[in-house]
């Protein structure tokens, strides 16, 4: 568009990244000259009171010979805001020359000619008259009040000029003025006596001062070199203390430690007697099962007498393993003082018992041996079990059901009757 209004030089906008005061300032010039060719706006635009005017007399001027509004700040501005003011006027200039055409913009630029005066002097004239008024204004009210005075000060002016005037008189006034000045002038010798005195005495004190500072300095360094007696005994109660701190944490540490691994002994203690506990259940239930089935199998079989002969070495039997299990459980209750014991060891019948009826169907005396063997090497093996540990509990109570089941005794086949039957 400046290339179409015949601008001289290329513009883009990478020219206005930056502030360019300059160059819109030569963009704002020739833009007016082209509005006005005969138009005189101060080019110096060095200090920032001439950049300021020249902005101001551009918009001004563009204001009332154009009637464009232009944004002072924003062309003070110089970056890229300042094109968008710049292109107010270079498009009405465009849109004229598109429509009208070169010719017919100098013909009314000549016709126009007649009206065009100096705007930039008329400014300065403007700012010079305003500063004038407001002189006159104020110089104005003073003269006026001194004009309301003039009755008063005429009357005093011309008593005063008829008066005569009494040498006498006109001398005692002058020496008593003199008097006045002279007590003042003394008055200020004194004052700079005093501040010279005071000045001395402020040195004085100064000097004073810094000697008591070198002193005390002094002093300082040499209390901090010297070493307090008290300070090895300081010391030594630090150390002691030191140690005696170390030793309490470490103490602490064993104790803490100590607690911990009772704890855990007395876990795995409850642990192990629960673990035992279980194990003795089971095995009471598991006799259990097996005395109900040797029961079912064997009841068939026997007959009303065999179980009536039998039946009081049968009591018998069962109150000597009754023994055996409250004798093994006390034994084991004085092995284990501290432990508590949770459940009870009374079961069932054992696998001895249902066999030893079929047992003594054939022969009675012999079972009664076999039985009171059995019932000794029950004893021996509880005396073993209270001397072994508690984890020996549990597989001497295994080894007890094999024994036992060995020693079942099946059932005879019939026999021919005989007189050792009863």
């Amino acid at each position: 568009m400046m290339r179409a209004l015949g601008y001289p030089r290329l513009i883009s906008m990478e020219n206005f990244r930056t502030p360019n005061f300059m160059l819109v300032s030569e963009i704002l010039l020739w833009l007016v000259k082209r509005y006005e060719p005969q138009t005189d706006i101060p080019s110096d635009v060095e200090t920032e009171q001439d950049r300021v005017f020249f902005i101001k007399a551009v918009a001004q001027f563009m204001a009332t010979k154009a009637h464009i509004k232009l944004n002072t700040k924003k062309l003070y501005q110089a970056d890229g805001y300042a094109v968008k003011e710049l292109l107010k006027i270079t498009s009405i200039l465009y849109n004229a020359m598109k429509t009208k055409g070169m010719e017919a913009t100098a013909v009314e630029e000549e016709d126009t000619g007649k009206f065009k005066f100096d705007l930039g002097s008329k400014i300065a004239d403007l700012k010079t008259a305003r500063q004038l008024a407001s002189e006159i204004t104020s110089k104005g009210a003073s003269l006026y009040d001194l004009l309301g005075k003039e009755v008063e000060l005429r009357e005093l002016r011309a008593e005063a000029i008829a008066r005569p005037l009494e040498i006498n008189e006109t001398e005692k006034v002058l020496k008593v003025a003199i008097k006045n000045i002279l007590e003042q002038v003394q008055k200020t010798k004194d004052m700079l006596n005093n501040v010279a005195s005071d000045e001395a005495s402020l040195e004085a004190k100064i000097e004073k001062r810094k000697a008591e500072l070198e002193r005390n300095q002094k002093r300082l360094q040499t209390l901090q070199s010297v070493r307090p007696a008290f300070m090895d005994e300081y010391e030594k109660i630090e150390e002691e203390l030191q140690k005696q701190y170390s030793s309490y944490l470490e103490k602490f540490r064993n104790l803490a430690y100590l607690e911990q691994q009772l704890d855990d002994q007395h876990r795995m203690e409850q642990e192990r007697f629960e673990e035992a506990e279980n194990t003795l259940r089971l095995m009471q239930n598991k006799l259990k099962e097996e005395e109900k089935r040797l029961l079912k199998t064997g009841s068939n079989d026997d007959s009303d007498l065999e179980i009536h002969e039998d039946e009081g070495s049968d009591s018998e039997m069962e109150d000597r393993q009754l023994m055996k299990q409250h004798t093994a459980m006390e034994m084991l209750m004085q092995g284990r003082p501290s432990k508590r014991i949770v459940g009870t060891m009374q079961g069932g019948d054992t696998e001895d018992d249902v066999g030893a009826p079929q047992a003594r169907a054939g022969k009675p005396r012999a079972s009664r041996a076999k039985a009171k063997e059995d019932s000794e090497d029950s004893e021996i093996d509880l005396d073993d079990d209270d001397e072994d540990d508690e984890d020996d509990l549990e597989d001497d109570s295994l080894d007890l059901s094999p024994n036992k089941a060995s020693r079942r005794v099946r059932k005879p086949e019939p026999l021919e009757e005989s007189d050792n039957d009863f």
